[in-house]
């Protein structure tokens, strides 16, 4: 089962908060996808959080774009920023990425973004996020929310 940002946002307000600040302090993040032989590929992006849907567009026939073409799953991570402080914890968004060929829904997109032409548009269906942070300098705190679950926090000093 996924969810998209809009029931992430719906089920876990708090989680999805913190996650879209994190990924909104910075312009440009990490993108994992998968090469065709199997091994990861990280490749820079930039992301939306628009309509209800965590978007990601890329330029035409990109690498990333033809990975994902092939095999939709991803991973998102947070760029640390600069000075790496990690402030507001780390965020990792996992799922699968569904190309968007649909020209009204690419235009809805264009007119909020203005990215470069032509371009691929893949809206994402989510299947885990998790935030790492560090609590009063003595836990290492992680919540892990999947769809259907309450987010789950574990604790490590």
């Amino acid at each position: 089962m996924a969810m998209n940002w809009a029931a992430l946002t719906a089920t876990e307000p708090e989680l999805a908060g913190l996650a879209g600040e994190r990924f909104g302090a910075f312009r440009h993040h990490v993108l994992v996808t998968l090469r065709r032989d199997g091994s990861p590929r990280t490749s820079g992006l930039e992301v939306r959080f628009l309509h209800g849907e965590l978007w990601l567009g890329m330029m035409r026939d990109s690498l990333k774009a033809l990975d994902l073409r092939r095999d939709p799953r991803f991973v998102l991570q947070s760029n640390p920023g600069p000075d790496t402080s990690l402030a507001g914890g780390d965020v990792r968004i996992g799922g699968r990425a569904i190309e968007v060929d649909d020209p009204e829904a690419k235009g809805a997109y264009v007119k909020e973004v203005e990215p470069p032409q032509p371009f691929h548009l893949f809206r994402t269906e989510l299947t885990e996020v998790v935030r790492t942070f560090v609590e009063g300098d003595r836990y290492l705190v992680t919540q892990v929310w999947r769809p259907g679950a309450p987010v789950r926090t574990l604790k490590r000093t």
